[in-house]
């Protein structure tokens, strides 16, 4: 939990990882001091028997003199010189000292990561590729009820009674799922039950978000589609059922950069929605989105 390249980020921070960039930072101040006494000096911090301070900064200098001969190199879906690197042999002082001490704190990062893979259950994170990275402020955490904190921090750790951790934890001895007899994950009931795919559960709960924001984007523009107080049908094992749901109730008297937009036009690939382009319905494109009503040489201006 407290690796920030995790797939939830929380702003929680490992006491020994502070430690050892609080030492480090020490030392650099201390060898790179102005005074010529306390420079020769050569002091020596203590430090437990299993880490030494002097050669974790030594380690972390021979990193970044090495990152410096290699280059500029990227490794996620941005191109090249998309960011901006900053070398060893350029930089002096705070900046040096703050670059030893995010090399210790990536360091300390790849020790988690390699831990997390090591679990096969809690670390099934590391093999999400296609996941984005969600980060938590503490600001976001004081603001969110206990079950919303909870649940974002049990699925991404398989911490969720599905059945078949209630099997693994001895309070359950079938482990299938009632819809269609599969084993049943967390991942397999947050998108890959066959069953619930083809009653429409995952549409209807992607419809559902989609028409909140919708809505609070309708909303804060001051216009509201008649759609966000209607009722929605899902089939169960029952047959189908209506659930009548009613959006978030916001502000209305804030004012934004979407008031007085009077020539724009909230829309979302609802089935409810018949205003939607039909442009951008063949795309796929199921996030709400602005479009303005005015032509341009023939065209429409859209705001995605």
């Amino acid at each position: 939990m407290y690796c920030r390249k995790a797939k939830l980020k929380l702003p929680m921070k490992s006491i020994l990882e502070e430690n050892k960039c609080g030492k480090a930072r020490l030392l650099t101040m201390l060898e790179e001091s102005d005074d010529p006494v306390v420079k020769t000096a050569q002091p020596s911090l203590k430090t437990g028997r299993k880490w030494k301070v002097t050669e974790t900064v030594d380690e972390a200098k021979e990193c970044l003199k090495m990152k410096e001969v290699i280059g500029q190199t990227q490794t996620d879906r941005r191109g090249l010189g998309s960011t901006t690197a900053k070398w060893w042999s350029k930089t002096e002082g705070k900046e040096k000292r703050d670059m030893i001490k995010d090399e210790n704190r990536n360091k300390e990062d790849s020790t988690w990561v390699q831990k997390a893979v090591q679990q096969p259950q809690q670390g099934q994170w590391t093999n999400w590729d296609t996941a984005i990275q969600r980060s938590l402020t503490w600001n976001d955490i004081w603001h969110m009820a206990p079950l919303r904190i909870s649940f974002p921090i049990r699925s991404v750790y398989d911490l969720l009674p599905s059945n078949a951790n209630l099997v693994r934890w001895g309070k359950k001895d079938d482990p299938t799922c009632p819809l269609c007899q599969g084993r049943q994950t967390t991942e397999h009931v947050l998108s890959s039950c066959k069953v619930a795919l083809s009653q429409g559960r995952y549409t209807w709960r992607h419809n559902r978000v989609l028409q909140e924001l919708a809505s609070v984007i309708s909303t804060a523009k001051g216009e509201i589609h008649p759609s966000s107080t209607s009722s929605t049908l899902f089939t169960t094992e029952d047959g189908i059922k209506k659930w009548h749901g009613g959006s978030i109730t916001i502000n209305t008297h804030r004012k934004g950069l979407l008031d007085g937009c009077d020539d724009w036009v909230v829309s979302a690939d609802l089935p409810d929605w018949e205003r939607h382009p039909n442009v951008i319905r063949k795309t796929a494109y199921s996030e709400p989105f602005c479009y303005n009503t005015t032509n341009y040489h023939g065209g429409t201006n859209c705001s995605l």
